[in-house]
């Protein structure tokens, strides 16, 4: 039950994005069917003016010529009403067309996300079960065994394939839809997701320093675990790309619309990938000389930031990128 809910939100999810994307596209086809419209009504009535010559008005009509007199003011209020039917006859079908081009893509999203769910759902029980009986096996083997070194090995690759799994059901999931019912506090969770990843930080000598603007108490509609998974992909892209025997600066700053946390490594930067497709899902920037992690990154934690950072009316960017390091910014509005 619980998943069919999901994904009819998913399914919810998909057709707001699919319609909001038409709305854009069609309002740009508005502005650009009124323009010519405007353009040329503009040119017919100019053309019009340059016709009517004071001097031929007070010729007679030679015989057999006929002459017709036009009102300006009724002409100029007569094309105005025309170009303003125009326009909105314009408008109502690019909405239509477009919202009818843009359907196929709307069916792709589902399935694509039903897919992905329904993978991953069914991936992590068999993954589970895998990593527990090796956790068996290993305990079951002498500590001087010649297999208990490959037996460790199958259990990280294991560990790897269930972490994946989880990013990707993470991606994909309804629940991420969904706001909070009340407010979350934003400090709280990046603070909780700076001690998390102080551990894995702290024996590089990596220091993740946080600093909250005075003052500032902001809350956001994001759902707690949500706040927390984005912060923590964040720190753990800015961990991995870290020297040794650096600093990762924090930030949390709030006005009066929204809350932007920034993420600052003293990495080599952004290199062999256009910075704004970082956040695009399982791509990935050249290597760089800091010490890789344990944790290898697949190129999802990132693109799933984007995907909540955007169901919730919020952005992430690159803010900042060179030799001297790089700057992630998580923006994303308060709750009211």
């Amino acid at each position: 039950m619980n998943r069919k809910n999901g994904r009819d939100a998913v399914v919810d999810s998909d057709t707001r994005a699919v319609r909001r994307a038409s709305r854009f596209v069609g309002l740009w086809i508005t502005i650009a069917s009124g323009a010519l419209v405007i353009a040329a009504i503009g040119a017919a009535f100019f053309f019009i003016l340059d016709q009517l010559r004071p001097s031929e008005l007070s010729e007679k009509p030679l015989p057999g010529e006929h002459k017709i007199y036009i009102d300006t003011t009724g002409a100029l209020i007569a094309f105005v009403i025309v170009g303003i039917l125009a326009v909105a006859i314009a408008g109502v079908l690019s909405l239509v067309i477009t919202r009818r081009a843009v359907l196929p893509l709307g069916r792709a999203l589902r399935i694509q996300r039903t897919f992905v769910q329904d993978a991953s759902h069914e991936l992590r029980t068999p993954l589970a079960v895998l990593d527990a009986r090796l956790q068996i096996l290993q305990r079951s083997l002498d500590e001087h065994d010649p297999s208990r070194e490959t037996v460790e090995q199958l259990r990280e690759d294991t560990r790897t394939l269930i972490e994946i799994v989880n990013d990707l059901l993470l991606a994909a999931d309804a629940d991420e839809n969904s706001s909070a019912s009340a407010p979350v506090a934003v400090e709280p969770a990046v603070r909780s997701a700076v001690d998390a990843m102080a551990v894995l930080a702290r024996p590089r000598g990596i220091e993740i320093a946080l600093t909250v603007a005075e003052g500032t108490k902001p809350a956001t509609r994001v759902p707690e675990t949500s706040l927390q998974r984005c912060l923590t992909a964040l720190l753990d892209n800015a961990v991995a790309h870290s020297p040794n025997d650096t600093t990762i600066r924090v930030r949390v700053d709030a006005d009066r619309r929204e809350v932007a946390i920034s993420v600052a490594d003293e990495g080599t930067g952004i290199q062999g990938i256009e910075p704004r497709r970082i956040f695009d899902r399982f791509a990935h920037a050249a290597p760089t000389s800091a010490p890789a992690l344990p944790r290898t990154s697949f190129g999802i934690g990132l693109a799933l930031v984007r995907d909540i950072a955007t169901r919730h009316g919020g952005t992430v960017d690159v803010a900042e990128t060179s030799p001297e390091g790089t700057t992630l910014v998580l923006t994303l509005p308060l709750a009211h």
